[in-house]
């Protein structure tokens, strides 16, 4: 375990993170404009990936490597190095890259935190953790995906709001369950 963090602070976390996330949308259906330019938005991608950066470099500094200890020191380097050639020559969907990667930082904590647990309840938590890696292995390798992703939804309010609906009720779900049965 890295994080020590139990089933019922991550569903706590993953529940109002999808409730938060999902309020603006739900209420303000306008906003799908503003969602349209993040895939292209150069200030979003340098913030989300200095995120990525912070905490993966935290990551490296911290976790128990075992026989690829002689790797730590390597990474160390390697990792601002990339982060800063990364700035210079990715200017395609660079969100877009920078929020798969926070997805697929993500999913380790909810997996963890899920692990060896008797709830049937966890699969909610589980399930979100998968979905965010797959959504993150193909915001990585394939960025113009989110971009299309945003236009299908934001084509009607009607499709706009149920998406984002969906999303407040799996929150709020993961969020009852956080303080009923974890």
């Amino acid at each position: 375990m890295i994080y020590h963090l139990s089933l019922q602070t991550v569903g706590i976390l993953a529940g109002l993170f999808l409730i938060l996330i999902s309020l603006p949308g739900l209420f303000k259906p306008h906003l799908a404009s503003v969602a349209q330019h993040f895939p292209r938005s150069r200030t979003a991608g340098v913030v989300l990936l200095t995120i990525s950066l912070v905490w993966t470099f935290w990551l490296l500094a911290t976790i128990e490597m075992g026989e690829f200890q002689a790797f730590r020191r390597p990474l160390l380097i390697a990792l601002p190095v990339g982060y800063v050639l990364v700035l210079r020559f990715v200017e395609e969907f660079l969100a877009v890259r920078a929020l798969g990667i926070l997805c697929l930082l993500a999913a380790e904590p909810l997996l963890d935190s899920a692990f060896l647990r008797y709830e049937t309840s966890r699969l909610l938590v589980t399930v979100f953790a998968y979905l965010l890696v797959v959504a993150g292995l193909f915001w990585v390798t394939m960025p113009y995906l989110l971009r299309d992703q945003i236009n299908w939804s934001a084509r009607s309010a009607f499709r706009w709001r149920s998406l984002h609906a969906i999303a407040f009720c799996y929150g709020a779900v993961i969020l009852g369950f956080a303080f009923s049965r974890y």
